[in-house]
C-alpha cells in the first residue's frame, strides 16, 4: 500500500520528461519481466487455453492499457493528493456495480456511505469551495479522468473474479500485465515513445524504476502472498493507508499543499467507503 500511494507522485515526476503513453509502457515492461520471473520461480507458469487467453486479453486492455492511460493522462493536470482520494472511491463504484448489475442489496448503510463518499470527493476537487460546482468548474480537467478510472477499476474488479477462480492470482495478473502492455506498445511506438526514451532525466529514470521494479511488479507479490495468510475481512484496512501515503509523500517531494478542506474532504471519502464495506 505504502508503494502503490506513493507510485502517483512518482508518475507526475516521469510525465515532467515523457508522455503518459512511454510511463505506461516502460513501467510494465518492467513489471511483465519481474511478474513472469516471480512465477516462473515458483513454478505456477502454465498456458492458458485460448477462451482465458482472450478473457486476459480483455482484462490487460481494461485493468492495464486503458487504466493507467486514464490515470497517467489525469496526472497531468491532477494533484496526486487529489488523484488517491478519489481512486479510494472504488468500493463505492463495485456496490453500485453489484446493485446494478448483480442484484446486489443496496442497504441503507451502503446509500449513507455512497452518499457521504460523493460529498468528501467534491470537497477535495473543490478544495472546499463548494460554490464552484454552481458555477460550473469541477476542479482540474484530469479530475473527470480520475473518477472515469475509478468506475474502470470497479469494472476491472468485478470481471476479474471469475478468472481468479481458476488460475492463481500471480499467474493471472502476469497474462493480464503482458497484454496490457503488448496494447500500450501500440500507443507507444506510434508516437515519439523511441525518441522520449532518449529525454529521460536522472530524476525521470529513477521514477521509471520505482514505478516499474516497485509498483508494477514487487508490490503485486507482495499483494496476492499478503492475501494468501489475511482474511479477506482485514484488507479493506490497509487499502485505506494508500491516500494517506500519498498525501504526505506528495507534500514533501512535490511540495503540494495540506489543505484542510482536502484532508477533511479525504477523512470523508474513508468514512463513506468504510459503511460500505461494512
Amino acid at each position: 500500500m505504502a508503494v502503490w500511494g506513493a507510485s502517483f507522485i512518482a508518475t507526475k515526476v516521469v510525465l515532467r520528461d515523457v508522455s503518459p503513453a512511454t510511463v505506461v509502457w516502460m513501467r510494465f515492461l518492467i513489471g511483465v519481466i519481474i511478474l513472469g520471473a516471480a512465477v516462473f520461480s515458483r513454478k505456477q507458469m502454465a498456458l492458458p487455453n485460448y477462451k482465458d487467453l482472450a478473457y486476459f486479453a480483455l482484462l490487460g486492455f481494461i485493468g492495464i492499457t486503458f487504466h493507467q492511460w486514464l490515470q497517467s493522462t489525469a496526472l497531468q493536470t491532477s494533484q496526486a493528493g487529489t488523484t488517491a482520494w478519489i481512486v479510494a472511491t472504488t468500493p463505492i463504484y463495485i456496490a453500485l456495480l453489484g446493485w446494478l448489475f448483480l442484484k446486489e442489496r443496496l442497504g441503507w448503510l451502503r446509500v449513507a456511505g455512497i452518499a457521504l463518499a460523493t460529498l468528501g470527493v467534491l470537497l477535495v476537487v473543490t478544495k472546499g469551495y463548494l460554490a464552484s460546482l454552481v458555477q460550473g468548474s469541477f476542479g482540474a480537467p484530469g479530475d473527470i479522468l480520475i473518477l472515469l478510472s475509478a468506475l474502470n477499476w470497479a469494472v476491472f474488479s468485478v470481471i476479474s473474479r471469475h478468472a481468479l477462480k481458476n488460475h492463481p492470482a500471480a499467474r493471472m495478473m502476469f497474462f493480464v500485465m503482458l497484454f496490457g502492455w503488448l496494447f500500450s506498445s501500440i500507443l507507444f511506438f506510434s508516437g515519439p515513445g523511441l525518441r522520449q526514451v532518449r529525454q529521460l532525466t536522472l530524476n525521470g529514470w529513477l521514477g521509471i524504476g520505482f514505478l516499474g521494479i516497485f509498483c508494477s511488479g514487487l508490490a503485486y507479490i507482495f499483494w496476492y502472498d499478503g492475501l494468501q495468510v489475511i482474511p479477506a475481512s482485514q484488507v479493506g484496512v490497509f487499502l485505506y493507508l494508500e491516500p494517506l501515503v500519498t498525501v504526505v509523500v506528495a507534500a514533501i517531494v512535490l511540495g503540494e499543499p495540506l489543505l484542510l478542506a482536502t484532508l477533511l474532504g479525504g477523512a470523508i471519502i474513508l468514512s463513506g467507503v468504510w459503511l460500505v464495506n461494512r
